[in-house]
């Protein structure tokens, strides 16, 4: 079953995934569920144990609708194009919208903790051919979405996430940005990995969608990094100028692999035994291009003076 609004973490009044409430046993509190994935996440950046391990979870932060307070809630979520992510409000199948959904309709700025970075995002609803091939997606990915929707009796909202433009929020200065930024294409790459290996004899749109997301989001990084970020850190530190040419050509090397990537999605059935390879591929060399990175840039973005604030 999918790990999200359908398995409801206070029965449809708030959060997804504890058990659905028709399975929930007695004494069980949601608000107490609710807390201790929210603290474990945090404590984890983003990782969870138990049945949501190696689930794509994020938080979401809503302001009340009637209260103004903000509340707090995990999610699943379903990766998009273009650094955007896709929740559905399915409350466990409840007949009512959950309290997150409520919230974000009234006001539709909300909080993402994704676990390695806080950002700010605008909630938009879909509607109409967008939302059902959104929906599609979903469902062909995991049926649990469809039962869900069945046992509602309702047409599940699906809600994108847009990132506000701007950095996010995360500790440890440009070095601790540089080091999360490289923890989000490592993880998103082994749940990929994960997703490919278990995927049978089809490839879903939904996990196409992953692959492409995650290109389009390392193809985005390495081109900031080549305009934006590399030239002042060779200017004024001669010490790397052996490693920036290195790490330049291992971009063209990631390039390479990444269109090698594009070419097997695009095929009209992409065959899952001729993507994984691919990923291994593009994985190996960018987990030695990280480390490599990380090494070489790290020390000299943390020495670096910190901004004036205000």
């Amino acid at each position: 079953m999918p790990v999200d609004s359908h398995r409801s973490f206070d029965s449809g009044r708030s959060a997804d995934p504890a058990p659905p409430a028709d399975s929930q046993p007695a004494g069980f509190e949601p608000a107490d569920f609710n807390r201790r994935v929210i603290e474990e996440f945090r404590a984890g950046r983003g990782r969870v144990g138990g049945p949501f391990e190696g689930a794509r979870l994020l938080l979401l932060t809503t302001t009340g609708a009637r209260s103004g307070a903000a509340h707090t809630v995990p999610l699943g979520y379903l990766p998009d194009l273009d650094g955007r992510v896709l929740v559905i409000a399915s409350a466990g199948g409840a007949p009512a919208d959950p309290a997150w959904f409520r919230n974000l309709v009234a006001n539709p700025r909300v909080t993402v903790e994704s676990g390695l970075f806080t950002y700010e995002a605008d909630a938009v609803v879909l509607d109409g051919p967008e939302r059902d091939a959104a929906f599609a997606r979903a469902v062909e990915s995991d049926p649990g979405w469809a039962a869900y929707e069945a046992k509602s009796g309702r047409t599940l909202p699906v809600v994108v996430l847009v990132p506000v433009p701007g950095p996010p929020a995360v500790d440890g200065g440009p070095g601790g940005h540089l080091l999360a930024v490289h923890d989000v294409f490592r993880r998103e790459l082994e749940l990929i990995r994960k997703e490919v290996a278990a995927s049978g004899a089809a490839l879903g749109a939904q996990l196409r969608v992953n692959c492409l997301s995650l290109c389009q989001g390392l193809s985005n990084h390495h081109t900031g990094e080549d305009t934006l970020l590399f030239p002042p850190l060779e200017r004024d530190n001669p010490d790397l100028a052996e490693v920036m040419p290195v790490l330049r050509e291992e971009h063209e090397r990631i390039k390479a692999l990444m269109d090698a990537l594009g070419s097997v999605l695009a095929a009209p059935s992409p065959d899952p035994a001729a993507l994984l390879p691919e990923v291994e591929r593009l994985t190996a060399e960018l987990e030695a291009h990280l480390d490599r990175e990380e090494e070489a840039l790290i020390p000299v973005l943390n020495a670096l003076p910190a901004e004036p604030q205000g």
